[in-house]
């Protein structure tokens, strides 16, 4: 099963340190029924494409607190097993698409890293600057947040790593 990691850049230098994901448990974003049924395709790629966006939206949530770290969103990619990965009970916003790694994961058997490219980082910075008031309704605030949504995360392979970390 394809689970995407949502990080920070200081966390992605972290798990290339140490050179596995974790500690466990993990939070990582995959296609499971409820995301499925939210998301009504049977296109696995647009599955996918659609789990890799709750990541995104998970390492923005990630960079609202933490504020040193640079404006860039960071998932991580990978191939793991079926028994490996358990559901997130509920099927709220929240959740949609949640699913727990039990282990850490050696980053050596990561399948790529997502992350925004230097032009996004205004909009993604703005955007975790706006979070709080886009979840208590504001809709400018929403707009801004989304406005992050708008550019697509580069893909790169596991030994471009230290580059990204530069």
């Amino acid at each position: 099963m394809r689970v995407y990691v949502p990080l920070t850049l200081p966390g992605l230098a972290e798990a290339h340190k140490a050179g596995e994901l974790g500690p466990a448990p993990l939070r990582a974003y995959a296609v499971t029924p409820g995301l499925r049924e939210w998301y009504v395709s049977d296109d696995i790629e647009e599955l996918e494409y659609a789990a890799l966006g709750r990541a995104a939206a998970a390492s923005l949530r990630m960079l609202a607190g933490e504020e040193s770290a640079p404006r860039k969103r960071v998932v991580v990619a990978l191939d793991v097993d079926d028994k490996a990965v358990t559901s997130t009970p509920g099927v709220d916003e929240a959740t949609l698409g949640q699913v727990g790694l039990a282990a850490a994961v050696r980053l050596t058997v990561a399948a790529a890293v997502h992350v925004d490219a230097d032009d996004a980082q205004e909009d993604v910075a703005a955007a975790a600057a706006a979070l709080e008031a886009a979840d208590g309704g504001d809709g400018d605030a929403q707009f801004t947040v989304d406005g992050a949504e708008d550019h697509e995360l580069l893909w790169f392979g596991v030994q471009e790593i230290p580059g990204l970390l530069r």
